[in-house]
């Protein structure tokens, strides 16, 4: 039996053709380098686990470059009852493939007759941003409480999850991580952890010109989710 479609599949190597195209864009293109510049992209997201529970918060701002194309957009995302998620990177990305979850989690709860696990959903996330190789924008805070007690994930878009008692990430990350290193202990009650998230969120806002407006704030406890829209 003769496989002629063999000798059409790539025989292993590296593959410059990008290399070319690319060379061949800048050369003849008007704008030159700038041709292949990619959208900067801006937000500020972070989450604590605190004694009783999970606090998510994020600013409002969504930029295009130096464009802001909306002022109070949702970055926190429903996963399930008791699983929700910050999302920073491409917001076309963020919104489809956590709606996608979403669904493939309800019907594994319809499924299972049982609450859907904060590892599970994570595993989903990073499982699917692996097969695009690091290209759906989609950089991702996870946080629930389940049988195992409240989580916290951070889903990288090269398909990595991180179990962490706080993280941040954004373009005005690094400013949120500066309040979140100084003040965390693992004893906050609710009240100092959303004062506490929320102190990161204007810091990353002040800092950072692709984060600003409001601030979304997301507490999940056992049987118990508050989301309180534009907090601040």
């Amino acid at each position: 039996m003769e496989l002629n479609y063999i000798n059409a599949l790539p025989q292993g190597g590296f593959n410059y053709d990008n290399c070319l195209r690319n060379t061949a864009l800048i050369n003849h293109s008007k704008a030159g380098k700038k041709a292949m510049s990619h959208m900067k992209t801006g937000t500020t997201i972070c989450g604590l686990i605190f004694k009783d529970g999970v606090a998510l918060a994020a600013d409002t701002r969504a930029t295009g470059g130096s464009i802001v194309g909306d002022k109070n957009c949702e970055k926190i995302h429903n996963l399930a009852p008791n699983i929700f998620c910050c999302g920073a990177g491409t917001a076309a990305d963020c919104d489809h493939v956590t709606e996608m979850i979403k669904r493939e989690l309800e019907l594994h709860r319809l499924n299972t007759r049982s609450e859907n696990r904060v590892q599970m959903a994570a595993g989903r996330l990073t499982g699917h941003a692996f097969k695009y190789g690091g290209h759906i924008g989609t950089h991702l805070i996870v946080g629930g409480f389940d049988v195992k007690g409240p989580q916290l994930i951070e889903c990288s878009n090269d398909g990595n999850m991180y179990s962490l008692p706080f993280h941040t990430t954004g373009s005005g990350s690094l400013a949120a991580m500066a309040v979140l290193e100084n003040a965390y202990r693992e004893d906050l009650n609710q009240q100092e952890a959303i004062d506490l998230v929320v102190m990161a969120i204007e810091a990353g806002i002040v800092h950072d010109l692709g984060s600003g407006s409001n601030v979304d704030v997301c507490v999940i406890k056992k049987g118990k989710v508050e989301y309180l829209r534009n907090l601040k």
